[in-house]
């Protein structure tokens, strides 16, 4: 790619965006020798994105609506800090077209595409006129506000004609349901959206979801990047991408880039944006065009070797794009798995805590704003970054993911990384067999796994710090230290194992199985340890409630109910009940104003799959209760207040 010229249009860019995508862009405005501008709301105060920045602006308080989706306050703050151009990376503003037109309007250039193509591409139904005048396949349609009736042969699709994210989207396989995802369908896409307006269409069973990267300049050059494949989704939401698409042969490649082309040349389209399609067999048809940067983009960048943001920039100079058509081609493979913090094994609810161990994989393109100690809300979107690999060919590609993921490690707050370690591991995704709506009726076929040889690594671990512990007196240390030999065998008891750590003869042991363990030289943070003839790598986290270990990309966590006793309660002096970690308060069993003993279970939640009982601290009167069932509840929240008893 040739470099940026010199007499550029605008010298500082606003990053109009949090997390990682923020993060990416400043870095490449930086690598452009431009300055960079972050925005952050009070919840992003000491967040990466801020740090990495040349200069930052506080927006306001945590929610969206008061700071990242605040378009006056992202105004002056582009005003205060002397920046020419605004960035939208994606999400929030990214594709409102009165945001790219405020922006103009400001005298600003908007890193990204017209405001009046985002207007028509970001609605569907104008977006479906668009592709017919540029003869690109669309499915069959009904639009619902025109009243017409739905002649059309089931299954169909209902989806919202604005916005996009898999929200406001129904699968309605038989007539007596369309009533209902009508309105339900229209209620949520009008709460996320602002207009319920729906389109009906055929629903094609079995289909791909393939989509080709355009970047067009202002003089009248639009090329492709090549396409990606994007079925692996649950709820209409990506999982894992890759590029190129693996099902696809070059005939089919050659009318989809072509058609991508034509219609972006037909709405006048400039900078970087998508075309998604659905493939199945020998048809494809258009379903929607992303007016901004995706979420995948890196694969795209890694099979071509071309820095997306850096065209953006080039673009929204005014420059045209430093290469034709025929100087764009593939090298090998690359996939993409999001890392999410939420909890996969629970209909993927989103968690929240303290990420108190982060190890992002060396092997890898990895693209995150999370650094350990950072604390995870529930305010904005919950992934957390994406791990990216390339490899020669897919296979390549795919193992190296693998690796990469089982060099991943986050502690202390539930992510999906053990989940996409399966996923990528299954047969499904190594012979490219999964179709758009595969995850959510096999969700079911992958479960937590617990390798025994995480508690192996626990109890070892544990043994070993109780050895290093000073405790000012050799009997008062728990290592099985004796002046007359070689150091005894200790017990640990790890939620309902008993497990026996013989140091001295590298030797663990439970009541039915036995493992032989030799420390390995490690860098600082990883333990690495020689179990039966293999060696295996693991983060671990101990504390006075539970042993975590982090093996092969997923937490696992074991109790210590001989360090703070059978009861697993968390109080404070004070007769607050908090919640020890993330989780789901399961059960709810006293009311305020009730008499209550030492010791009386107030509650029972669910985090890392185990079950903790929230205990009465002392006798008194319950003054507060926190919660309801179902409820999901932050480390630290407090979920009983206990009054202590006044004393006659």
């Amino acid at each position: 790619m040739t470099p940026m010229t010199t007499g550029q249009s605008f010298g500082t860019v606003l990053v109009a965006n949090r997390g990682e995508i923020a993060v990416r862009v400043i870095r490449a405005v930086q690598a452009a020798g431009l300055r960079s501008v972050a925005v952050y709301s009070d919840a992003d105060r000491e967040a990466p994105h801020v740090a990495a920045a040349d200069t930052a602006v506080r927006l306001g308080p945590a929610p969206a609506a008061e700071s990242y989706l605040n378009v006056d306050a992202i105004l002056e703050a582009a005003r205060r800090t002397g920046a020419e151009a605004v960035h939208p990376g994606y999400g929030f503003l990214s594709e409102r077209a009165a945001f790219a037109r405020a922006v103009t309007d400001a005298g600003l250039t908007f890193v990204g595409p017209g405001a009046d193509v985002i207007e028509t591409m970001g609605r569907k139904d104008e977006a479906r006129k668009v592709a017919i005048a540029a003869d690109v396949p669309v499915v069959p349609s009904v639009d619902v506000r025109s009243g017409q009736d739905v002649d059309l042969a089931y299954p169909l699709l209902v989806k919202a004609a604005s916005g996009g994210g898999g929200k406001g989207m129904r699968i309605v396989r038989e007539p007596p349901g369309l009533d209902d995802a009508l309105a339900s369908a229209g209620r949520e896409a009008a709460a996320a959206f602002g207009d319920d307006t729906l389109l009906v269409e055929r629903y094609v069973e079995g289909g791909r979801h393939v989509e080709v990267q355009v970047i067009g300049d202002e003089h009248g050059r639009v090329l492709h990047l090549f396409e990606r494949d994007c079925s692996t989704q649950r709820r209409h939401q990506k999982v894992l991408e890759e590029a190129p698409a693996p099902t696809i042969g070059p005939d089919m490649r050659e009318r989809l880039t072509a058609a991508a082309v034509r219609l972006a040349a037909q709405v006048g389209y400039t900078n970087a944006g998508t075309v998604e399609f659905l493939v199945a067999g020998d048809e494809f048809f258009f379903l929607e065009m992303n007016t901004r940067l995706q979420v995948e983009h890196p694969v795209t960048e890694l099979v071509t070797g071309l820095d997306l943001v850096q065209l953006q920039l080039q673009v929204a100079q005014g420059l045209p794009l430093p290469l034709e058509q025929h100087e764009v081609t593939l090298r090998g493979h690359a996939i993409e798995a999001r890392v999410y913090a939420e909890d996969p094994y629970a209909g993927f609810l989103p968690q929240a805590g303290i990420a108190s161990t982060v190890a992002w994989p060396q092997n890898a393109r990895v693209d995150a704003a999370l650094e350990s100690g950072q604390r995870v809300g529930t305010s904005y979107d919950p992934m957390l970054g994406k791990v990216i690999v390339h490899g020669a060919t897919r296979d390549a590609a795919r193992n190296a993911l693998l690796q990469a993921l089982d060099d991943t490690a986050v502690l202390g707050l539930t992510t999906n990384v053990g989940f996409l370690r399966q996923l990528v591991g299954s047969d499904a995704f190594r012979d490219a067999t999964i179709d758009t709506g595969w995850l959510d009726v096999h969700l079911d076929d992958f479960t937590r796994e617990e390798p025994a040889e995480a508690l192996c690594i626990a109890a070892w671990q544990l043994a070993q710090v109780s050895a290093a512990a000073d405790t000012g007196h050799p009997f008062g240390a728990g290592d099985g230290w004796r002046s007359g030999g070689p150091a005894a065998p200790v017990p640990v008891q790890l939620g309902s194992a008993v497990v026996t750590v013989d140091r001295a003869a590298g030797v663990v042991r439970t009541d039915d199985q036995t493992w032989r363990v030799r420390p390995v030289a490690a860098p600082a943070g990883l333990l690495r340890l020689e179990i039966d003839d293999v060696i295996h790598e693991a983060h671990v986290e101990i504390d006075a409630h539970v042993v975590t270990v982090g093996y092969l990309g997923q937490p696992h966590t074991f109790t210590r109910p001989d360090a703070f006793g059978p009861a697993h309660e968390q109080s404070l002096s004070d007769g607050s009940v908090q919640a020890p970690m993330p989780g789901t308060l399961l059960h709810v069993g006293t009311e305020i104003g009730a008499h209550v003993d030492a010791g009386t279970t107030l509650g029972v939640m669910e985090a890392m799959k185990m079950e903790l009982a929230l205990k009465a601290p002392f006798d008194g009167v319950v003054s507060q209760v926190g919660g309801a069932a179902g409820d999901q509840v932050a480390l630290g929240d407090t979920l009983f207040v206990v009054d202590r008893l006044e004393e006659d």
